[in-house]
Order: structure tokens, then sequence, then C-alpha cells
């Protein structure tokens, strides 16, 4: 990534974190009722009710909260999977059920679940992913948290020809104007924003 997209993303993400931690916890709590809604209509959408396996990750504040979206995908009978950062900013994944114990990652500044963990493989029968976001464009660009476990995650993917439906999930005011993002060519564009005003196809002309 060049210097200067760098500083461009960096100061993105830092302008929507302040907003983030200025909301109002009931606008917030709104908003996590409307993606768990929003989200769990899509599932329905890929999956024709059909139980699945879902990749999620939980929100907390400041971020959008998705504990709502991964209690409403269990309660229509879909796995949903929690990810754990690993060495090399991977990811692996752990089944949620209600009552997990959290703990505190040893490698990044977030809660994981407990227990048994499940590799890169699993993702063969995942039917979609819900990725974290500080902002995306309509164009499809991402702003991830700065970890760059997803960028790694999304690039593997790829690479393996896996092409599993994904959406970036952020407040309304994140989805920002089509070029308000600089983008690499190694960049893995966002095909969907999940949003408490419903699931936004990208790019969008809108």
């Amino acid at each position: 990534m060049s210097e200067g997209s760098s500083a461009a993303k960096a100061d993105i993400r830092a302008r929507h974190r302040a907003r983030r931690a200025a909301t109002d916890p009931t606008h917030r709590d709104a908003a996590g009722a409307a993606l768990a809604a929003h989200g769990a209509a899509w599932a329905e959408q890929l999956t024709g009710g059909t139980p699945s396996t879902f990749c999620a990750y939980l929100g907390v504040e400041p971020e959008p909260p998705t504990l709502p979206l991964i209690i409403e995908l269990h309660r229509h009978g879909h796995a949903v999977l929690l990810p754990v950062c690993e060495p090399g900013r991977r990811l692996s994944w752990t089944q949620w059920t209600p009552g997990v114990e959290f703990v505190r990652s040893r490698y990044a500044p977030v809660l994981e679940p407990a227990g048994p963990r499940l590799g890169l493989g699993v993702m063969t029968s995942v039917a979609a992913l819900f990725i974290p976001a500080t902002a995306v464009d309509r164009d499809g660009n991402r702003i991830g948290q700065g970890g760059g476990y997803y960028d790694v995650l999304l690039g593997s993917l790829g690479r393996d020809g896996l092409e599993i439906p994904f959406a970036a999930v952020v407040f309304d005011a994140e989805l920002l104007p089509a070029g308000s993002i600089p983008a690499e060519v190694f960049d893995r564009r966002v095909p969907a924003a999940l949003t408490p005003s419903g699931l936004i196809r990208l790019p969008d002309p809108a």
C-alpha cells in the first residue's frame, strides 16, 4: 500500500471511530436490532431457510452490535462460527452457542469464544460471512479495523477460488460515496454492506 493511501485510510478510520464513540446507546441498540433483522433475511434468501453455517464476529461498543444478529441466525437453526486470531494474522473459527465463554485474544484487542478451533478448510461449508469494517464506499472498497486479519482471509479465499458471499457490517453513515476510499490493486472489493437500513449490494450507483 502506498504511503498516501495508507495515510488516507488511517484518517478515515480515525474519524469514523470517533463518530462511533459518540453514538447514543439507544441508537446503537436500535441499529443492532435492525442489523439482526436484515442479516437474517439475507441468510434466508441465500439458503432458502435450510439450516446452514455462517461466519460472523462479535461487534462490541463502539462497533455496530452484532450479538443480536448472531442470536437471530442461531434462532433460525444456523450454525454460527466466530473468529479466533492466530499468529501471522490468520483466523481460525469456533462455533457460537448461547452461554459460550468469551476470552481476551492473545493477538488482538478483541474478545473470542472459547472452544475447539476450526481451520480455513471449514470455509467450504460456509454459506456467507459477515465481516467487520470501519467504513465501506459504494464502489465496494473497505477499510477494516486495522489488524489485517480479514485482508488475509479474503486473500486466501480468493487464491483458493472460494466464492463465498460476504457483507461488511457498518452503520448507515459509514457507507460512503463512491471513490471515498483509496483502492489498491490487491484489495478485494466487498460485494455487499449490511447496514441498519438494509443490505446494500455493491458497487452501487446510488
